[in-house]
């Protein structure tokens, strides 16, 4: 009780101070889980439309191994980027290995299934009427998909959701990877491990206090957009 206390009080005092060291961590794990996010919006929520709407042989697979991107090891998804990446892997010219580029790659492949699979599962829960009532009151068939992903937007920003979390909070990957290089690599989560094996388990409480306060605020942020949206449909005609 009394580390937690204490990693409470240094916390405060860290953040209050202004140190630079820790305001560099923050960024730097903004930045990665951010970037590693966005990118798994830009792949997850096509694919996962995709999935739920169309219908082909196979779909059953698709959508099985999408799921299983859910249960993807952090550490294995390190490796392969890290395989990858490396001076003998195919991608190795990219010169990437041990930089915040390796590091949002790595914590995209884990995103992006979240992502996926979320943006599936809302499509799915639209009925299908809706698009084809759209289509027969002359609306295009884009028009009718975004008036199919609207209704499901609320579902979507749970997707948003899981996919920060899942990165956010990741170590085994962005340690592989990143290599925890002070004013380069080094994230909360990774600096967490360090401080504790320092045996500064006071100021990883604090650094875990702090990862907590930014998870707590995304996710807040995130339920506040969903309950401003309005959850009556709109007609389709006037």
């Amino acid at each position: 009780m009394d580390v937690l206390l204490e990693g409470l009080r240094e916390a405060l005092g860290l953040l209050l101070s202004g140190d630079p060291y820790l305001w560099q961590i923050i960024a730097r794990s903004l930045q990665v889980s951010g970037g590693a996010v966005i990118l798994g919006l830009l792949v997850g929520i096509p694919l996962g439309t995709w999935l739920g709407l169309a219908r082909f042989p196979g779909r059953g697979l698709a959508v099985a191994l999408v799921n299983t991107g859910l249960a993807l090891p952090p550490v294995v998804v390190g490796l392969f980027v890290y395989v990858l990446l490396s001076r003998q892997g195919p991608l190795g010219g990219l010169g990437w290995l041990y930089t915040p580029s390796a590091m949002i790659a790595a914590q995209f492949v884990l995103a992006a299934p979240y992502v996926a699979a979320i943006t599936l599962a809302a499509v799915g829960s639209v009925p299908p009427e809706l698009r084809l009532q759209a289509r027969a009151l002359g609306a295009s068939r884009w028009q009718a998909l975004l008036l199919h992903l609207r209704e499901a937007r609320l579902s979507l920003m749970a997707a948003v959701a899981a996919g920060f979390g899942a990165v956010i909070s990741e170590v085994g990957a962005v340690m592989m990877v990143g290599g925890n290089v002070r004013g380069e690599t080094r994230v909360i989560t990774t600096a967490i491990i360090l401080e504790t094996r320092r045996g500064r388990f006071a100021t990883a409480m604090a650094l875990g206090l702090i990862l907590l306060a930014i998870a707590f605020a995304a996710n807040a942020f995130i339920t506040r957009v969903q309950q401003a949206q309005p959850r009556r449909r709109r007609p389709l005609t006037s």
